[in-house]
């Protein structure tokens, strides 16, 4: 048995893993799971991943959780080009800084932002009130602004001169509000740049490719939801838009 990954590439973890694999000619086998399906609450699903979460690997009788773990795990067993996770200690560091800070910064605020303006209003019929998603953008606007003033600030990239792990991660973060509608680059022009840079580093196609599904998230209706995951995504979302 091969390396597996068990993706859904509307998620931006999944999406990062997808990616990396691919412009790095790892080896794997795409299982896809369906989240809006049920398939990561599944008996057999649940033998990769106790958590019921994706991304999951594994990797003959070994199995793992969690993207960024995935992500060290694969640059490790394939030796992938040292810029990804460099071996240099403070490059390594910025690397490390971004994976730590982001997930309560340009993750949470960017699926925010997202939830809230694309799959709330799917699943309740009901558009988000205005004041709730511009204060959903806000919280983001200042992510954005911490992220470029901090990580970003004058270089190529956020370890230096070259992609690393920390510019994928956050990269297919940023992509899921564009995708609900916000595009955060329009007015960001160092962003803007960045962003190309990524996208050449990995390969504009490659990228395209797993974003295709994300881009046409305003296709999706109610009914491709399994009904008791419509019903739990719905009280998640509005549990959380009360709380603010």
């Amino acid at each position: 048995m091969g390396l597996e990954l068990y993706l859904d590439l509307l998620s931006q973890p999944c999406r990062a893993l997808y990616i990396f694999a691919r412009s790095n000619n790892i080896p794997f086998e795409f299982k896809r799971v369906q989240l809006a399906k049920g398939q990561h609450k599944t008996e057999e699903f649940q033998k990769v991943n106790v958590l019921m979460k994706v991304p999951a690997l594994r990797d003959g009788s070994f199995t793992l959780a969690e993207s960024i773990a995935i992500l060290l795990y694969l640059v490790q067993k394939f030796k992938t080009p040292d810029h990804w996770y460099p071996s240099d200690l403070q490059k390594r560091a910025r690397v490390d800084e971004y994976l730590s800070w982001q997930h309560a910064n340009i993750r949470a605020k960017g699926s925010k932002l997202f939830l809230t303006k694309v799959l709330l209003p799917l699943l309740t019929g009901q558009p988000l009130p205005p004041e709730k998603l511009e204060f959903a953008t806000e919280e983001l606007n200042v992510a954005l602004k911490q992220f470029e003033e901090k990580f970003l600030q004058d270089k190529l990239f956020i370890a230096g001169s070259e992609i690393s792990l920390a510019d994928l991660v956050a990269l297919v973060e940023l992509m899921q509000p564009v995708c609900a509608g916000y595009d955060l680059f329009e007015e960001r022009p160092k962003l803007m740049e960045w962003r190309k840079r990524v996208e050449e580093a990995v390969g504009k196609q490659l990228f395209q490719e797993a974003h295709k599904e994300i881009m046409n998230i305003k296709n999706m209706t109610a009914d491709q939801f399994a009904p008791e995951m419509m019903e739990n995504f719905k009280q998640q979302l509005l549990k959380q838009v009360s709380q603010n």
